[in-house]
């Protein structure tokens, strides 16, 4: 294959991993506590065996998380939590400590506080919530602190991480390669819920261009391809 078909060929596999993105996060403009994922391009040029001559490629090498506050929708929940400003909530899942931003927990048949599919919520100490039985109210301050029937029995361990770090798990968890720190920017809002990052009339415009971007490469492959083919032809009949 020559230098053009390799350019296109790479271009097209980048834009194609770029519209997978854009289109996950159109999927998921409603998502609570979702982020916004973009992608990274990097350019790599080599000189070529003639005067001033280059090739340069352009590939999609990496993935970031925009962790942009998204909008606070009130719930009254009793165990709807929100985090203004930054931090993450600390999820026990069978694969390890994961993070997240969606806040939406209930008490499961143990009395933990749990995600919708029944994953604990770690405290400040690295350990499940409990609440006591036969309590029904229930409060969570600003700074984590949950209290049943005004009594304190636990702390909502919220964390930060370099950004660079997270790799996404689903739509709503991630995994870090990072180091835990803590969070004392973040508040917990009790009653509420974030929501999702992405800008709809944004992340769809884009998602048009890209696929379009994607199309005019599928277009200039095929028509090198045939002039490929044309140009053996014509050397053939000229033997």
């Amino acid at each position: 294959m020559d230098n053009t078909g390799y350019i296109a060929i790479t271009r097209q596999s980048s834009l194609l991993k770029e519209l997978n993105s854009v289109a996950n996060n159109v999927a998921n403009m409603s998502t609570p506590g979702f982020k916004r994922e973009g992608v990274v391009f990097s350019e790599h040029v080599e000189a070529l065996d003639v005067a001033e001559g280059s090739i340069s490629l352009a590939t999609a090498g990496a993935y970031y998380v925009d962790l942009t506050q998204g909008s606070l929708k009130q719930t009254n929940g009793q165990f709807d939590l929100a985090i203004e400003g930054p931090g993450f909530f600390q999820i026990d899942t069978p694969e390890g400590l994961r993070l997240t931003r969606s806040g939406s927990f209930s008490l499961n048949a143990e009395g933990q506080i749990v995600t919708m599919d029944g994953r604990a919520l770690l405290g400040d100490g690295g350990g499940p919530i409990v609440t006591p039985q036969g309590v029904s109210d229930f409060s969570i301050a600003a700074d984590g602190t949950i209290s049943a029937d005004g009594d304190p029995i636990g702390r909502v361990g919220l964390v930060d991480v370099a950004p660079e770090t997270l790799r996404r798990e689903g739509a709503n968890l991630f995994s870090t390669t990072g180091a835990l720190g803590p969070a004392p920017d973040g508040r917990v809002l009790q009653g509420f819920v974030e929501g999702s990052n992405v800008n709809p009339v944004q992340e769809i415009s884009r998602l048009v261009e890209v696929q379009r971007a994607y199309e005019l490469s599928q277009s200039f492959l095929e028509q090198e391809d045939e002039r490929i083919m044309k140009t053996v032809q014509t050397m053939g009949e000229t033997r």
